[in-house]
């Protein structure tokens, strides 16, 4: 069975995103992208939410990624990319497929297939609607050393409380610590 890992970075002060949508605060460094060829390397699907797809699809293809980060671009591009949306109406980055209806069945379906777990990278409305179905097995969260005073925050809309258990951490050299939880299942 495959599992679903959820990986976000966050600010210190649990924001995900700033005002305007402003990601250019990740601290990102040669570290940071061995551990995101790792990580992609590991997993077989890519899961997105429309708007972090919208925002993947219109910069992993172009040259400006393939010169700037080619492993990185190559296993974005190469790698199956499911999106969920009730508006798109058509995933035009290779190797995508639209799920429109159904979610929770068809991601029950895919964790039942045999091959490498699915990885949502971002997408934090989804992974708010995955976590109130039970769906998410793994939770990833980089915390970046840097303190943001206002933007979205991790989780926003979640419906009541859900516990986790801490199984690993790993810090990087740049300040920035990665946090391993699972769900304590009931």
């Amino acid at each position: 069975m495959r599992k679903i890992i959820f990986f976000m970075l966050i600010s210190l002060d649990g924001y995900f995103e700033g005002i305007g949508r402003d990601i250019s605060w990740h601290n990102v460094d040669e570290e940071f992208n061995e551990f995101a060829i790792e990580q992609l390397s590991a997993v077989g699907t890519l899961l997105f939410g429309r708007v972090t797809y919208e925002m993947m699809a219109s910069y992993w293809p172009t040259p400006a990624a393939k010169t700037n980060d080619p492993v990185v671009a190559e296993k974005m591009n190469a790698t199956p990319k499911l999106v969920f949306s009730k508006t798109l109406q058509k995933g035009e980055w290779q190797n995508t497929r639209l799920i429109k209806d159904n979610f929770v069945e068809e991601t029950q379906k895919l964790k039942k297939q045999s091959g490498k777990d699915m990885i949502i990278l971002g997408s934090s409305d989804l992974a708010v609607t995955f976590i109130e179905y039970g769906l998410i097995d793994e939770f990833r969260v980089m915390v970046n050393p840097v303190v943001l005073g206002d933007g979205k925050s991790l989780f926003n809309g979640i419906k009541g409380k859900f516990d986790l258990s801490l199984i690993k951490t790993r810090t990087f050299k740049n300040g920035n610590v990665l946090l391993y939880y699972e769900p304590k299942r009931k």
